[in-house]
């Protein structure tokens, strides 16, 4: 089940996420549909466009909302695919995930600062928000390149495990992924969620935070499918600001979709 949730209220630095379900859809029309990770077209799986959710300017509403949505969904026994929208939104869905969750972040930040610019519930914040409000048995970050002191400080403390660009580089993907399905192995169930600018800004250039030394698209497509299985019940895909570029970043997180997508369905058929 497809749902967008075009909200981005709290953003920091460039805006426009708001209008990235739209251009994301749009762009998914006008790629091909087979992976070749897959073997799979995705032309051949069973998929609904819910399209978007209502969302308020108050983001505890708007996250509200998306929880009861996603829950419906998961008790329903249909994978959510999430297309934001600033990055706020997984912490809605994590929340439908219920116990016993890993979350799986590819993201140049960490997203674990208390507060940022007086504001605790945002962007910037929510990752520990969910680490305090959920509990997950597992927090992965990948691709992480731009942090503050006080984020590896409270990663540290918690527990959170990350991956840097450098390393990932360093090791490829396949001695990344065997460290990250390590990390995963006592979780029930997987909450995939993949921040565009993970990628470097010259694949991506449109999100709303670019970060220079990112990754480029074949690691993350090759993470992703890596990484995913049938415990992975909902993804997102996020922070994409169509302003900003001429179409190529919605074009990359189509293919994000598409590729987890599909690995997602081999996992289900092997």
């Amino acid at each position: 089940m497809i749902l967008g949730v075009p909200f981005d209220v709290t953003s920091t630095y460039r805006t426009g996420a708001r209008f990235a379900p739209t251009a994301i859809r749009e762009a998914s029309l006008n790629i091909e549909t087979y992976s070749f990770r897959a073997s799979i077209d995705i032309e051949d799986l069973k998929l609904h466009d819910l399209g978007d959710l209502h969302v308020t300017g108050d983001a505890v509403e708007t996250l509200k909302r998306e929880e009861q949505v996603v829950k419906e969904l998961i008790d329903a026994k249909k994978i959510s695919v999430l297309i934001g929208g600033e990055h706020t939104i997984t912490l809605g869905a994590a929340r439908a995930m219920g116990k016993n969750v890993a979350i799986l972040d590819f993201d140049a930040h960490l997203d674990t600062r208390n507060e940022y610019m007086n504001q605790t519930l945002s962007h910037t914040t929510f990752m520990r928000r969910i680490n305090e409000q959920i509990k997950p048995t597992e927090i992965v970050e990948i691709g992480t390149r731009a942090v503050c002191k006080e984020e590896l400080s409270y990663a540290k403390k918690a527990g959170i495990s990350f991956f840097t660009s450098q390393q990932i580089r360093k090791d490829g993907a396949e001695q990344t992924a065997k460290k990250i399905k390590k990390l995963l192995d006592d979780a029930k169930k997987i909450y995939l969620t993949v921040d565009l600018d993970v990628l470097d800004p010259a694949f991506a250039p449109a999100v709303q935070n670019p970060e220079p030394d990112g990754l480029c698209p074949h690691h993350l497509y090759d993470l992703v499918t890596k990484v995913c299985d049938k415990r992975t019940l909902a993804f997102d895909v996020v922070e994409a600001a169509p302003p900003y570029d001429n179409g190529v970043t919605a074009i990359q997180a189509a293919k994000t979709i598409f590729e987890a997508l599909c690995y997602i369905e081999k996992t289900h058929r092997s």
